[in-house]
């Protein structure tokens, strides 16, 4: 079907005449007749007919300018979307992440996102590094968030530092070393509860270690994953070496204390692991924006 014919034809009828809808369009009145008659022939349907000197729509035509003002409604309605989903205040936004953004982070920022982008659905999956980024190189979602080292990231990924977290010694508040300051030495004298291989957390230790050149800790128990590390720390098993934002609530309330090394210190950088080359889509660019306005507010 000519759509431009049947758009002029629409104005006709709302109209209530040839002239005036020619007036409105700003177009000739025989164009309007023209494209009118094209249409007629089009469909093979009388869409109007003359009552005196009126042109009025025939039945036919009443039932046509019902369907058209449906299909131009529709087109008005998706116009609107479209704008509202460039805009990023309808659609969808789909994130994953490792542990710690996913439990830490992300959830209020998530909040603050949906405060402003109620009709925007969210669905978040978590897991290690490897299926985050997994994941996120198979579009199943928009932005991957994960902590640590970038060295090791695939080429087609992109990542943009959005919070820096510290790294802590935190033990038991009855361990010999907790709540003192002491030398990397007497440190790493001590038992370790050490964290699965391929951990940021365990690969930053032993970066520490190498820097101070000092033997590396003798594990007491070997776990695998950040909440087990902190529940065999406050059972008692040793130090563990834990995100900030991990175990800030655990020293707040006393289950654990943070041991001071000297200079020897660690940071862990949560980003935004973005497809090079892919611009974001507008609901996730609004949430990376609102991370890292949110990040800022919180560093300062």
């Amino acid at each position: 079907m000519n759509i431009h014919a049947l758009r002029i034809f629409y104005e006709i009828a709302r109209a209530g005449g040839v002239s005036k809808a020619a007036e409105q369009l700003n177009i000739s009145q025989p164009a309007v007749t023209m494209q009118l008659r094209k249409l007629e022939k089009e469909l093979q349907m009388r869409l109007t007919r003359l009552e005196g000197r009126n042109v009025v729509l025939t039945d036919a035509g009443k039932w046509l300018a019902a369907q058209a003002d449906r299909l131009f409604a529709l087109e008005a309605e998706i116009d609107k979307q479209c704008i509202a989903y460039q805009r990023g205040s309808i659609g969808r936004l789909k994130i994953s992440a490792t542990y710690l953004p996913a439990n830490y982070l992300l959830p209020d920022w998530l909040a603050q996102y949906q405060r402003s982008h109620a009709a925007v659905e969210i669905s978040m999956v978590s897991g290690n590094v490897q299926f985050a980024l997994d994941r996120l190189l198979r579009y199943e979602t928009d932005m991957a968030w994960i902590g640590g080292s970038h060295q090791q990231l695939p080429a087609n990924i992109d990542f943009i530092p959005v919070y820096e977290d510290e790294l802590w010694f935190v033990a038991h508040r009855d361990h010999p070393l907790a709540g003192r300051s002491i030398s990397p030495t007497a440190l790493f004298a001590s038992p370790f509860i050490l964290r699965e291989s391929g951990s940021y957390t365990l690969q930053a230790l032993m970066s520490l270690c190498r820097a101070a050149e000092i033997p590396e800790p003798l594990p007491a128990v070997r776990v695998n994953g950040p909440q087990e590390a902190l529940r065999a720390s406050m059972a008692g098993l040793g130090i563990t070496f834990i995100s900030a934002i991990e175990a800030r609530s655990y020293i707040n309330s006393g289950a654990l204390v943070r041991i001071e090394a000297g200079e020897l210190k660690a940071g862990n950088v949560i980003s935004c692991c973005v497809r090079a080359g892919d611009p974001l889509p507008p609901q996730a660019q609004a949430f990376l924006e609102l991370a890292l306005h949110a990040s800022s507010t919180e560093a300062t």
